[in-house]
């Protein structure tokens, strides 16, 4: 019995340190997600390149540009900004996105056309660019098209 009792002890010992060890190991893992959540890096600025802010669109807002902007925006945007520009595309809603409702005015008053087509071409956020896939001229037709929302048909006004 008195060669067992250190044996006890010490395998008694080993199992407090272990589960001492074991219990400091999980406090300081609940504690890492605040502490990375604290130091994680906010996200990059978005900024478009100020040589866009002045590029005109070279073509002209005619039936046919609309007609074919908003052929363009009905295959490539509408699913996210929806079909009638008001940001409730079913993408959208089924991303939790909240979009500018286009046919506002004051929704794209702050930016060019040069600067659409940057966003357009280049994409913003979750919003991948036409980059490659879409001619310039298309573009600038949907340009054409998403600013025309705002002068047919002015958002519904809540109480």
């Amino acid at each position: 019995m008195q060669r067992g009792l250190p044996v006890l002890a010490a395998l008694i010992f080993a199992g407090s340190a272990a589960i001492f060890a074991q219990s400091q190991s999980q406090q300081q893992e609940s504690q890492k997600p605040a502490a990375q959540a604290a130091a994680a890096p906010t996200a990059p600025v978005f900024v478009i390149p100020a040589e866009y802010d002045k590029k005109p669109n070279p073509v002209k807002a005619t039936p046919e540009s609309l007609a074919e902007g908003k052929k363009m925006y009905g295959y490539d945007c509408a699913m996210c900004h929806g079909a009638a520009g008001d940001g409730k595309g079913d993408l959208a809603a089924d991303m939790k996105l909240t979009l500018k409702d286009y046919r506002d005015a004051a929704s794209l008053k702050d930016l060019s056309d040069g600067d659409i087509f940057y966003i357009i071409d280049k994409g913003k956020g979750q919003m991948t660019g036409e980059e490659g896939r879409q001619k310039p001229d298309e573009i600038w037709n949907m340009i054409n098209f998403v600013r025309s929302l705002a002068k047919k048909s002015p958002p519904a006004k809540t109480n």
